[in-house]
């Protein structure tokens, strides 16, 4: 069994097309397609049912797709181990970001880790806090900036806290609170909201914030985006929280101080596994120490502030 095989049947897989793959994997068909075949004889099961309209997984195939990526993953992290060792980092980075992470200027802070690290494979992937957390644990992602109400830790990952900020009203600019200098949850009850969708880290933030003072509100609206919320609130359609240090990226809405504001906290995960060479050397970039005891990280001596808008 050799690694070449094992890239062409991810490709395979995750293309659902032999033509496909082999142009992916920079090869002629009839190499690719022969490789995969000598692979299903010395494992004695097919792999991929083809037809001539389609192809896809076997039972055998499904359950060999999760072991040949790990292997792959495997291959790819050694390779970046002993790059680092002689003082190169390589291989890849995935980060993972929610729509309204501050504590760091994540485009800012990955510009700078490609002009030092030139040889590494950059990806993002923008999820909610417990989605990127669980792919932090699975090893999909290497990082990840996530945001948490301050009775909730990240679990099953290593992480450390980045910053601490308590949250705003949006509304719209004719709302009658528009002209306000501050206000409170009472007041906001009353109103409409737009939210996360219920169960999700950031809409706990506010949920736990209203229970404890003792009031009921209506989410009008669950939306998975600042972007999306801020345009829905800009339409006078309802009220939002957010926190204070994202909110000067969205326009067309009127920030309020909230006086009995919900606190959120931002982190930073990798896996609690180890880091990667390219994890390491990026949690560099942003200021986080490499000791598992180290003291709190100064993300804002680094790459910080908001990202751009």
């Amino acid at each position: 069994m050799e690694l070449q095989q094992l890239r062409y049947v991810v490709a395979v897989a995750e293309t659902n097309s032999f033509t496909r793959a082999a142009q992916r994997c920079l090869v002629v068909q009839s190499a690719l397609s022969h490789q995969i075949a000598r692979l299903e004889r010395e494992l004695g099961a097919r792999l991929f049912e083809r037809t001539s309209r389609r192809v896809r997984l076997t039972p055998a195939g499904a359950a060999f797709l999760p072991a040949a990526r790990q292997c792959l993953d495997a291959a790819e992290r050694a390779a970046a181990e002993v790059a680092a060792a002689v003082g190169e980092v390589r291989g890849r980075l995935t980060v993972g970001v929610i729509s309204t992470v501050a504590a760091v200027d994540v485009p800012r802070a990955l510009r700078a880790f490609r002009e030092r690290h030139p040889h590494v494979r950059v990806g993002v992937r923008a999820g909610r806090s417990e989605e990127l957390v669980e792919q932090v644990a699975r090893g999909t992602l290497d990082v990840a900036f996530l945001g948490l109400p301050p009775t909730a830790r990240p679990q099953g990952v290593a992480s450390r806290e980045l910053a601490r900020d308590r949250l705003v009203a949006l509304v719209a600019p004719d709302h009658p609170l528009a002209a306000e200098s501050w206000v409170d949850l009472r007041r906001l009850a009353s109103e409409p909201f737009v939210d996360l969708p219920a169960g999700s880290a950031g809409r706990a933030e506010s949920d736990e914030a209203f229970a404890a003072a003792g009031l009921d509100r209506e989410v009008a609206y669950e939306v998975t985006t600042a972007y999306l919320t801020a345009r829905l609130v800009e339409q006078g359609l309802g009220v939002a929280l957010v926190p204070s240090a994202h909110a000067p990226q969205l326009t067309g809405v009127v920030p309020i101080e909230v006086r009995d504001a919900p606190v959120r906290v931002e982190h930073v995960a990798w896996s609690r596994d180890g880091r990667t060479p390219a994890a390491t050397a990026f949690l560099d970039v942003i200021g986080v120490p490499p000791e598992p005891d180290g003291l709190r990280p100064r993300a804002r001596d680094r790459i910080a502030g908001p990202a751009p808008g």
